[in-house]
């Protein structure tokens, strides 16, 4: 009954086709701006909540009737129901609101309505998305563009306190991560689409790798301006070649091949991504973006670009941010000044505290490539220093699928523990024998690292506390509740201080 990918509204309709409107789960960081946004616009908003938060105090501050606990009644006065993929079939106003016939839709099909009248740009790919929509945003914010935003995680501020990912701006911009793994993406008609990567991924979804792409060629095709995509990324250039060629005439791609090298682009402008290295110790990141005509819209640029979050990944997601800001209308010298402050956004190398000169780092790499990507980093950032990891795969499928590809990229630490997998939606029973050693097992015969499996995640915090020593960093990854384990490995390394004392 609940289909993500199922468009609930034409094309051409708006939210004057809504009604009261009621959001279940209104407290979440992605309901919690779209219920902000359609009051703004007139839109009757109520919704309902497991319990109340900073975010349900806000929206009943503004007028927004917030019930707590989910319950038939509370949908009663509603004409539309508004769910995202947390909520179940089986909830009770859900099925309440079915068996009264009331129009139930995901909550992308209302960021697809509130897109209508904006200069919306979605960020879409497998890996790269949260980060690189928090430097759009973070970029049109201080440039003084006021946008909307719709991000699927937390920003980190530049004096250290955590923005949420969610805000309601006065201006015409609206930046919104698109999430591809349930086909929900392709309702969105932005001006702008960023697409990062390509890689296959939730092909629980999509079945198979060419479904995946197409997806994507589908999502490009529904831009109304530009499409930005990177041109590093094997599976996203066959992506750019698949376009049709109206689309890909209004294409920006960028890398950091030599415009020599990239080859056949279709037709795509290309920003070169120039002279990119990295200050050890420190992590900043140094480069030059070439921006073309495409971009300006006047004379090309050669704009030198310093970011305080490491990588070369990090590279790429600003070069697709700062193109993204330069089309909105901002100066290319403006945007560069602005992203020199970004932090990161939450959970993304993020540094949560050193004790007994072992520092931890907390890190939502959940994709092979993504965990590749963030110990390149590290190894950059720290090149003296011994790299452990703590890994939480998430989701039994993507275990299964790319147990090997997991082993090659955590190869790259000097100690590895495999936890148990975060389930998400997913149950056990339905992948039998999956679980942390699918991952070690993979890893036999890879010389240089040691590799365990400890199912218990707290257990393998405290283990991986006790086998650190000064001067090491230890990364927790994934992006489950691996994240809780930073406090657990800071305690565990302050008690073992004060017992050697």
């Amino acid at each position: 009954m609940l289909d993500p990918a199922r468009a609930a509204f034409r094309p051409e309709e708006t939210i004057d086709v809504l009604g009261a409107t009621h959001f279940i789960g209104i407290g979440g960081a992605g309901m919690s701006v779209l219920a902000e946004m359609l009051h703004e616009r007139g839109v009757q908003v109520s919704g309902s909540d497991r319990e109340r938060s900073a975010k349900t105090d806000r929206l009943t501050s503004l007028g927004i009737a917030v019930e707590f606990g989910q319950k038939a009644e509370n949908v009663a006065g509603a004409d539309t129901i508004v769910y995202s993929s947390a909520i179940k079939p089986d909830n009770p106003e859900i099925v309440a609101a079915h068996g009264s016939g009331k129009r139930i839709v995901h909550r992308s099909d209302i960021l697809a309505l509130l897109m209508h009248g904006r200069r919306a740009v979605t960020v879409a790919g497998a890996h790269g998305k949260t980060t690189t929509s928090s430097m759009l945003a973070h970029v049109l914010e201080r440039c003084g563009e006021e946008p909307s935003y719709a991000i699927g995680g937390s920003i980190q501020g530049p004096d250290g306190t955590t923005i949420d990912g969610g805000h309601v701006g006065a201006g015409a911009a609206l930046v919104a991560e698109a999430d591809e793994s349930d086909g929900s993406f392709e309702k969105y008609r932005p001006e702008i689409a960023i697409i990062t990567n390509c890689e296959a991924d939730h092909l629980d979804h999509y079945g198979d790798e060419a479904h995946y792409r197409a997806a994507f060629v589908e999502h490009a095709g529904h831009a109304t301006g530009h499409v930005v995509i990177c041109a590093d990324d094997a599976d996203a250039l066959a992506v750019l070649r698949a376009l049709d060629p109206a689309v890909a005439a209004r294409a920006i791609a960028y890398g950091t091949t030599d415009p020599a090298e990239a080859g056949d682009l279709d037709g795509a402008a290309y920003v070169h991504i120039e002279s990119e290295n990295e200050t050890a110790g420190t992590g900043a990141e140094h480069f030059t973006l070439h921006l073309p005509e495409a971009v300006t819209g006047g004379e090309p640029v050669d704009q030198p670009v310093t970011l305080a979050v490491p990588g070369l990944h990090n590279a790429r997601n600003a070069a697709a941010a700062i193109s993204a800001a330069v089309l909105l209308g901002v100066g290319p010298a403006a945007a560069a000044a602005a992203i020199a402050s970004f932090r990161g956004a939450s959970r993304r190398f993020q540094v949560r505290g050193v004790v007994k000169q072992v520092t931890v780092v907390d890190d939502y790499a959940h994709h092979p490539t993504e965990i590749a990507a963030l110990l390149d980093a590290a190894r950059r950032r720290y090149p003296d220093s011994t790299i452990r990891v703590l890994f939480q795969p998430h989701l039994f499928s993507r275990t299964k699928f790319f147990a090997r590809e997991f082993a090659r990229a955590l190869a790259k630490a000097d100690d590895v523990i495999v936890t148990g997998v975060f389930p998400a939606r997913e149950k056990q029973e339905d992948f039998p024998g999956v679980g942390p050693l699918t991952i070690v097992r993979e890893s036999q015969g890879m010389t240089g690292v040691e590799f365990r499996a400890v199912d218990d995640m707290s257990l393998a915090a405290r283990m991986m506390a006790m086998r650190a020593h000064h001067g090491d960093v230890v990364f927790t990854v994934g992006a489950g509740d691996i994240t809780d384990m930073d406090e657990v490995i800071l305690h565990a390394l302050e008690a073992h201080r004060e017992s050697c004392e």
